[in-house]
């Protein structure tokens, strides 16, 4: 005697309940994997902007800690006296840093001269909003940018150049759409103000 197997198929209910816990599993894994994705982007971003903003403050704080005079702010820039390498009491052209914001105000970045340009500069020139300009043009120059993704950077001094004492520098940068403030503060530690005259308008050593 034969035995006769029933086999039952599934009904139409039972397979668009089967599609749709799919579709809801598959939409969660996706909505995870992006998750994971967005994340990840967001933390690598983030530790790139941390890595530029601690290289970004050391090398400012010790170009400016270790200066001799900020010599003017002109425009969007602080001209720096770096050191005096020759020893001669003056400012050569391969002695001088330009600190860089950028006419939009997003940019920290040091400009400098080749080292063979001894050209000699007063702070009455540097004090000129157009003697940048000319010396980037006429002179082999190269330049450095420690944060391009920045806003709104400002210069603060304790008073006006170049007796200046006391740098800031700060800064707004965005980390996972929200802005923060930052500050590079520095204190000249080997200010030269012996090398101004008693007017502050230029050095001792006929700089003018």
């Amino acid at each position: 005697m034969k035995s006769t197997r029933h086999i039952q198929a599934l009904t139409l209910v039972e397979l668009l309940v089967a599609l749709t816990v799919t579709a809801i599993l598959l939409s969660a894994v996706a909505t995870l994997a992006f998750a994971m994705t967005s994340a990840s982007q967001i933390s690598d971003d983030v530790l790139s902007k941390q890595a530029q903003l601690r290289h970004t403050s050391l090398r400012i704080s010790n170009l400016l800690q270790t200066c001799l005079l900020v010599c003017a702010a002109p425009g969007n820039d602080i001209a720096v006296w770096r050191a005096d390498t020759n020893g001669d009491g003056r400012i050569n052209l391969n002695e001088l840093v330009y600190v860089e914001r950028g006419d939009g105000l997003d940019r920290v970045r040091i400009s400098d001269f080749d080292a063979s340009e001894t050209l000699l500069v007063t702070l009455a020139e540097l004090k000129l909003s157009g003697t940048k300009a000319a010396l980037l043009a006429g002179h082999d120059s190269r330049s450095a940018i420690f944060l391009s993704t920045c806003k709104n950077v400002q210069f603060d001094f304790d008073v006006a150049p170049p007796y200046t004492r006391f740098v800031t520098v700060a800064f707004d940068l965005t980390q996972d759409n929200t802005d923060y403030r930052y500050e590079i503060c520095a204190a000249l530690r080997s200010w030269a103000g012996h090398f101004l005259d008693d007017t502050g308008g230029a050095l001792v050593s006929d700089d003018d």
